[in-house]
């Protein structure tokens, strides 16, 4: 089956989906198949090992513990997550986090003790629970509520944030590259880059990433150019290599105790929220480039159930990467196996490979993933940004700037809490009345618009309790009743009306509202005499005047 992304022409109305149509020109449509998962698997385990080696040196933490969290988040995704073609692993947005929670478990323990990474692990598990009954509790599918603005800021931002992680690795021992040792990295970066440019152009035979690598250490080993490799980073960042042997289970080695938990809860939390917001956000991108839908619930669930297993065999966790993923879709890998081939290939580099891995020029990697950068900015942006309304740009500039200086977590959360703002402030201005008077007297008010807590003064300045009727008529055919603001300004309006002796009829209130307008209030009874489908009255308000008189 041959898989196509179209623009989204069924949500024309909202102006951010043109530059979607651009954005995915990068993204070919290729048919899956188990030649392209297995190679596209093998380019992606190449990628991932200085990835997870760079962000292991950053939590503090030894390389091999970025690598076994890598394959275990790798191989549990693969197999049991709801998007397949989606790689996961060890990333910086969690290491961020990571680098305060070891150096407070390390001065927790006693003194040498280096307690911190066990801290980790515990702390992964307790994530990995929370992750898992996100899933459970079906809370996957909010990602839906994820605005547009708010998704191009996303992808805007991460692109700025893969280019700057790979600054990193124009230095060696701290220090930036000069001379001769930096003009070589130039030349191989564009090399690399210029390969995975015009191979398609040629044949799609092969993915460009796994070819560009192949080339380009080839012509590094064989014509012994004097570059950074993959061995020299991990020695020039304090580490001896990436063999290593198979993850062994532990248990962690801590106190499980009220105040172990009352440490690493707080920590496990943001782990998680930050894994899943991640994660998710990275199927949305996943399912419109590939045009298939995944299953946000079931990847919690796996992202829960990966980062688990990292806390009982000594990895580091993780959750989704974007890089790692347009590479593997670009690659032509789309299913299971591709996430499968990537996870494995990276343990067989660990188990038996170094010694082939560690020769591999950092500048092909670095160049692969800078195109990475280039297809993931949405170069549209600057196209729209006098298209679209001022609230969605803000919204746009705002999470990219966010996603930059703190992390991803942050930004999405003020991304949406903006437009959320945004669009309430707007629906607010929507509340509209068509007032008549009919042949019997009563006045009539013909609501337009969702009534809720940001259009209540707007709605009550419709009316003209003072000089109306005695009898008024408001009727909700066109409008809704949202929330409980609402139902309290409904109470409030009858109960001026009453004061005013005069009375007033709800018509057309759907059967929720009134539901919650006679729990809230017992002066609301539902006449089904009048109107057996969709009515509401107030009708005993002439009991409570006839009282009154």
């Amino acid at each position: 089956m041959k898989y196509s992304v179209y623009p989204l022409a069924m949500f024309a109305d909202f102006k951010l989906y043109h530059f979607m149509k651009q954005y995915f020109k990068f993204i070919k449509s290729t048919q899956g198949s188990i030649k392209d998962d297995l190679l596209s698997g093998v380019t992606v385990a190449l990628a991932l090992v200085p990835e997870a080696v760079a962000f292991a040196f950053v939590a503090g933490i030894s390389p091999i513990i970025g690598l076994y969290g890598a394959f275990i988040m790798g191989i549990v995704t693969a197999i049991f997550g709801g998007r397949p073609g989606m790689i996961s692993g060890a990333t910086g947005a969690l290491a961020v986090v990571m680098v305060n929670l070891i150096s407070e478990g390390n001065a927790m323990g006693p003194e040498g003790a280096m307690l911190g990474v066990q801290f980790l692990f515990a702390t992964l598990i307790l994530a990995g629970i929370f992750q898992s009954l996100a899933g459970f509790l079906k809370m996957g599918k909010f990602v839906r509520m994820i605005p547009k603005s708010v998704m191009m800021g996303f992808v805007n931002g991460l692109a700025i944030v893969i280019f700057t992680s790979q600054l990193g690795m124009f230095k060696s021992e701290g220090q930036w590259l000069e001379g001769g040792l930096l003009y070589s990295m130039l030349g191989l970066v564009f090399l690399t880059m210029m390969i995975m440019f015009f191979l398609p152009k040629i044949t799609k035979k092969i993915p460009e990433a796994l070819a560009a690598i192949i080339i380009v250490s080839s012509i590094v080993i064989f014509g012994d150019i004097e570059t950074q490799t993959v061995k020299s980073f991990i020695v020039s960042l304090g580490g001896d290599g990436i063999k290593a042997g198979l993850p062994v289970f532990n248990i962690p080695l801590i106190s499980l105790n009220l105040e172990t938990l009352s440490f690493i809860t707080p920590y496990a939390l943001i782990l998680a929220a930050i894994g899943l917001i991640e994660s998710l956000m990275t199927l949305n991108l996943i399912d419109e480039l590939t045009d298939t839908h995944g299953n946000g619930n079931k990847e919690c669930i796996a992202q829960g159930a990966g980062n688990i297993l990292n806390g009982f065999f000594g990895g580091m966790g993780g959750c989704a990467m974007i890089g790692q993923s347009i590479i593997n879709i670009k690659s032509g890998g789309r299913g299971r196996l591709s996430g499968i081939t990537a996870a494995l290939s990276l343990l067989v580099f660990v188990l038996f490979a170094s010694d082939y891995i560690e020769m591999i020029p950092i500048a092909a990697l670095v160049g692969v993933m800078f195109m990475v950068v280039i297809g993931t900015f949405a170069w549209n942006t600057f196209k729209i940004l006098n298209k679209v309304p001022l609230s969605d740009v803000i919204v746009i500039v705002l999470v990219t700037v966010l996603t930059v200086v703190f992390d991803l977590a942050i930004a999405v959360f003020a991304g949406v809490i903006i437009s959320a703002l945004v669009f309430a402030w707007e629906n607010s201005l929507m509340i509209r009345a068509r007032k008549h008077i009919d042949v019997h007297g009563i006045k009539h008010y013909e609501i337009y618009g969702p009534l809720f807590f940001g259009s209540i003064e707007l709605f009550n300045s419709k009316f003209d309790v003072r000089n109306d009727p005695q009898e008024v008529i408001v009727d909700f055919a066109d409008s809704r009743v949202v929330d409980q603001s609402a139902i309290e300004s409904l109470n409030k309006l009858a109960e001026k009306y009453q004061k005013h002796g005069k009375m007033i009829h709800l018509r057309h209130l759907s059967a929720d509202c009134v539901k919650l307008i006679k729990r809230a209030e017992k002066i609301c009874d539902v006449n089904v005499l009048e109107d057996p489908d969709y009515f509401v009255a107030i009708d005993n308000y002439r009991q409570i005047l006839d009282k009154i008189k």
